[in-house]
């Protein structure tokens, strides 16, 4: 009844609640409630103007392009075939509709989405701590970091890893997290080193699996790929949602990292603050140790009236998200899952196990052994540069993430240190940097990712409903969802609700 209470435009039992409650419906359950403000006027970009107008969508397909689309999705396609496509289509519309609806908070507070959680009963400490620990178990784990060892060990051996270089892949992976740290403590504010960098490495990577899907993928691999999207397996003839002895742990794992997954796509609302989206233009940043300046970053949020002003400078700034999540995000995500599927499938034999320590130059030795060790040389660099700059990503995310909970929730933190955000910011990522290089030593990077993106599944289960609930009670009803959006994100509880159930069940029986 709550899903319905919720996606209902004129029955709202919990709001008419909150309304006999004393007090500003976003101050309940503990936080200071918003300040009055005039919503900041938007950017209207025209032509290569756009580019520089997005952002945050291209941090998030940076690390959806490391994750799922070149390691979950050609493990899965080489082992089940390219029908399984379809879950990538409808992953990644959901994940779009509900990037948007993060972003609508975002735009219209200048809070990030886990702050808006938190304003919501019983306590704004009890929400903290359930998303600090679901963050945790997700991404917690620095497979990221493991796998592009794995790359860099091909690099330099010219052979996959096996159990006897585990140290040696251990202490790649080491390095590789601690320059993961070393880049972020230098520049001026850190969403925007960590936007280029996603530029760079979408430009790179999209453009160069585009040249090779149309060098060395025929024909009918391009249509199987194609209409795989659809469910379609083209080597069988027939429709094959969900093939025989499918590995559905390993599937659920797909699903949720099938453009971002979970946790990585609430922080893109931190990003959307720092990037001066909307109300974040008055919010603050997080900025830089080396070569950024002391910024006031609030710990509360804000709102403007829905005067004809303040609704045009809305749409300006709805304008603009819808541009970064479906122009940037939804057409990179597709890309970025289906071309990788294509040149693994077309070099691998359908069956082929690739999981392992090395996983991520699985490709780079296929290619090696019938297009020579140039290319497959080429093949480990890009996987290397990929896997690093999710490791990056996702590292920031958390510690960003945590940062923005812990300066909310506590005026003891926000006072410490004279009250500069980045005292909090590296001691949190100094602690997580020392959890992770033990957690590198509990098992393969490939089965961490795993655990990591099954979780992040669940998460979405949970914040589906809760985004809903948040967009729906505590913002007013001039920018609140319309219904198809409201509809959108129940499906999407349920889509991940499917997964995660029948992965757990798998995982139980294996």
């Amino acid at each position: 009844m709550l899903i319905f209470g919720l996606c209902s435009s004129t029955i709202a039992p919990l709001t008419d609640i909150a309304s006999r409650s004393e007090g500003p419906v976003e101050a309940r359950s503990g936080l200071d409630p918003w300040d009055k403000a005039e919503l900041p006027v938007p950017p209207n970009p025209h032509g290569l103007g756009w580019l520089k107008a997005v952002g945050p969508g291209v941090i998030v397909l940076g690390v959806s392009i490391g994750s799922g689309e070149f390691l979950l999705g050609p493990t899965t396609f080489v082992r089940h075939g390219l029908s399984l496509l379809w879950v990538v289509g409808v992953a990644v519309t959901l994940q779009a509709i509900f990037n948007t609806e993060l972003m609508r908070y975002t735009l219209a507070t200048g809070e990030p989405v886990f702050t808006g959680f938190m304003r919501t009963r019983p306590k704004a400490r009890a929400w903290a701590w359930l998303y600090a620990v679901l963050y945790f178990l997700q991404v917690g784990w620095p497979a990221w970091a493991g796998t592009a060892a794995g790359a860099i060990f091909f690099l330099f051996m010219r052979r996959l890893p096996t159990a006897p270089d585990a140290n040696v892949i251990y202490f790649i992976g080491v390095g590789t997290f601690l320059v993961c740290v070393a880049i972020l403590s230098f520049g001026r504010r850190i969403e925007r080193t960590l936007e280029l960098l996603n530029w760079i490495l979408i430009a790179a990577i999209l453009g160069s699996f585009l040249i090779l899907a149309l060098v060395f993928v025929p024909a009918r691999t391009w249509l199987a790929g194609v209409l795989g999207l659809t469910g379609f397996d083209l080597t069988r003839g027939t429709f094959d949602f969900l093939p025989a002895d499918t590995d559905l742990f390993l599937l659920g794992a797909l699903v949720a990292y099938s453009g971002a997954g979970g946790v990585t796509n609430i922080v893109l609302s931190n990003w959307a603050r720092d990037r001066g989206y909307g109300m974040g233009e008055r919010a603050g940043y997080i900025p830089c140790a080396i070569g950024g300046t002391k910024v006031t970053l609030a710990h509360n949020g804000f709102m403007f009236d829905g005067d004809a002003e303040g609704m045009k400078r809305w749409r300006g700034w709805w304008r603009i998200i819808s541009a970064d999540q479906w122009g940037v995000f939804f057409a990179g995500a597709i890309l970025g899952m289906l071309l990788p599927a294509m040149i693994y499938v077309t070099f691998l034999t359908r069956g082929t196990n690739i999981q392992g320590l090395g996983v991520s130059a699985a490709l780079a030795q296929a290619i090696t052994g019938t297009s020579g060790a140039l290319l497959g040389g080429v093949i480990a660099f890009l996987g290397a540069w990929i896997l690093f700059k999710t490791q990056l990503d996702q590292l920031e995310g958390m510690v960003r993430a945590i940062t923005d909970i812990l300066w909310t929730g506590s005026s003891t933190v926000r006072t410490w240190r004279g009250g500069d955000v980045r005292a909090v910011y590296y001691c949190v990522l100094g602690i997580v940097v020392l959890w992770g290089i033990m957690a590198l030593r509990l098992a393969q990077p490939i089965v961490l990712l795993q655990i990591g993106a099954n979780v992040g599944g669940f998460v979405f289960v949970i914040a589906s409903i809760h985004l809903l609930y948040i967009n729906t009670t505590l913002l007013p009803e001039h920018i609140r969802p319309p219904m198809w959006r409201r509809v959108g994100l129940v499906v999407m509880c349920v889509f991940y609700g499917f997964f995660v159930v029948r992965s757990a069940m798998s995982f139980w029986n294996s």
